[in-house]
C-alpha cells in the first residue's frame, strides 16, 4: 500500500481552492504545521489590540498566499464566529469596569467591550492561519507530515481513517433516515422520537463497528503492516527557509509590538 503526494484529492477546506497555484502549496507541509502552531501560540498570548489586528493582517495575507476563495472562506469563519457570539456579547455586562450603557438593569463595561473584541480577533486570526497554512493539505499529505514530526502513529492512523470514512457514515446515516422516513417516522418532542434515535445511533455503531472489520481485513489481504508507506518523501527546499525566516521574523515582530 502507498500514497503519493499529489494534488488530486479534496483538501481538508475543502473551499474549491484552486490547489497547485498558490505560493503556499509549494511551501513543505512540515513546515507549514509548524508555522501554523507557532503562530496559534503567539497569537494566543498577544494582550495588546495593535499586536492582535497585526496578527489577523497576517492572517489575511496567508489567505491571498493561499489563493482560496476570499467569500467561501470568510463565510466559513463567520459559521465559527456565531459559535462564540453569544459569548462576546455577554463579556461587555460580565466584565466589571467603567460603565458604557445600561441595559435591563445589566452595566456594560469598557474594560468587557475589550475583551470580547480581543477574543474575538485571536480567534480569527488563528482560525483563518490555520485554514490556509494546514486546511489546504490533502488529509494523506497531513498524515504523513504529522508521522515525519514524530506525531504517534497510530494517533496519525486514526486521523486518516476518521478523515476517509467520516463521508461513508454520513453516507449510511443518510440511508437510516430515509428508510424510517419511508416507514412513517416523523421526529417529535415525545419518547417515541427519543428511543427511536437511540436506535438510530446504535444502528451507527454496529455498521461502524462492521465496516471497520471489513476494512481492516481488505487492507490485510492487501499487505497492510501497520504502516502507510509514502511513495515519494518530504525534502526542504530553498523556498522553505526563505518562507520560514520570514514567518520568524513577522512572529517575533508580533511580540515585539504586544510588549511596546
Amino acid at each position: 500500500m502507498g500514497h503519493a503526494l499529489s494534488h488530486g484529492e479534496k483538501t481538508l477546506s475543502e473551499t474549491g481552492a484552486d490547489r497547485g497555484t498558490g505560493p503556499l502549496t509549494a511551501i513543505d507541509p512540515r513546515l507549514r504545521i509548524v508555522a501554523a502552531c507557532l503562530f496559534g501560540v503567539t497569537v494566543v498570548a498577544l494582550s495588546s489590540l495593535p499586536a492582535l489586528i497585526l496578527a489577523l493582517a497576517l492572517s489575511l495575507g496567508l489567505l491571498q498566499l493561499s489563493r482560496l476563495p476570499v467569500r467561501q472562506t470568510l463565510r466559513r469563519m463567520a459559521m465559527m464566529d456565531g459559535f462564540i457570539f453569544f459569548m462576546l456579547a455577554l463579556l461587555p455586562f460580565t466584565v466589571p469596569g467603567d460603565a458604557i450603557f445600561t441595559l435591563w438593569g445589566m452595566t456594560a463595561s469598557w474594560q468587557g467591550l475589550l475583551n470580547a473584541i480581543e477574543i474575538g480577533l485571536t480567534a480569527n486570526a488563528v482560525i483563518l492561519a490555520l485554514m490556509t497554512l494546514v486546511g489546504t493539505l490533502e488529509p494523506v499529505t497531513l498524515g504523513h507530515a504529522l508521522h515525519r514530526l514524530r506525531c504517534p502513529e497510530t494517533l496519525v492512523h486514526l486521523l486518516l481513517f476518521t478523515i476517509r470514512y467520516i463521508e461513508v457514515l454520513r453516507e449510511e446515516y443518510l440511508r437510516l433516515r430515509a428508510a424510517m422516513k419511508v416507514r412513517g417516522f416523523r421526529p417529535g418532542t415525545n419518547w417515541h422520537t427519543y428511543r427511536s434515535f437511540g436506535y438510530l445511533v446504535g444502528m451507527m455503531l454496529v455498521r461502524a463497528i462492521e465496516r471497520s472489520e471489513r476494512i481492516l481485513d481488505a487492507m490485510k489481504c492487501r499487505g497492510f503492516s501497520g504502516r502507510i508507506v509514502l511513495l515519494q518523501d518530504f525534502a526542504l527546499a530553498r523556498r522553505d527557509y526563505v518562507f520560514a525566516a520570514l514567518f520568524a521574523g513577522l512572529t517575533l515582530a508580533l511580540i515585539m509590538v504586544d510588549l511596546t
